[in-house]
């Protein structure tokens, strides 16, 4: 798998024929590693072990519905009162972040209403802030501690 940003976290690997799985200890489960799955768990651990998100406040592959249509948030925090406080969006590190990518953060978040979404392709992360009142979002030049968004 490609080199990413975030740091290397010692993951669980098997290998079973041509079929490679990693251990998800949020979800409790073999994944198939895909590009896209690689990054979503190094974004978890990087939010678990350096951002101190609490691993039982995350919700990963979870559906919602958007204007009537099924879809999967990859990972959505909470708070201690349960409410979502960040939505992020992971793609494959083959994947440009573009702002096709943070709009379709941004329509997800039309149905939770976080005020924090995360892009990612495990190559950049972008973070943002979104003012609900004002109708606008300012891109933050870091991820916020999760002590940061309660």
């Amino acid at each position: 798998m490609k080199q990413l940003i975030f740091q290397s976290y010692p993951f669980r690997l098997r290998t079973s024929g041509a079929i490679r799985e990693m251990w998800d200890e949020t979800r409790k489960k073999w994944i198939v590693v895909t590009p896209e799955e690689w990054v979503r768990q190094h974004l978890i651990e990087y939010l678990v072990q350096e951002k101190k998100f609490p691993r039982g406040l995350l919700s990963v592959e979870k559906g919602l519905r958007v204007n009537g249509l099924f879809k999967r948030t990859d990972v959505v925090a909470f708070g201690t009162n349960s409410k979502a406080l960040l939505l992020a969006e992971c793609k494959s590190p083959t994947i440009k972040l573009s702002q096709g990518v943070f709009d379709q953060a941004a329509r997800y978040n039309l149905t939770l209403r976080v005020p924090f979404l995360l892009i990612t392709n495990g190559l950049e992360i972008f973070c943002c802030k979104i003012n609900f009142e004002i109708g606008n979002y300012e891109f933050l030049k870091d991820v916020p501690d999760y002590m940061e968004l309660r």
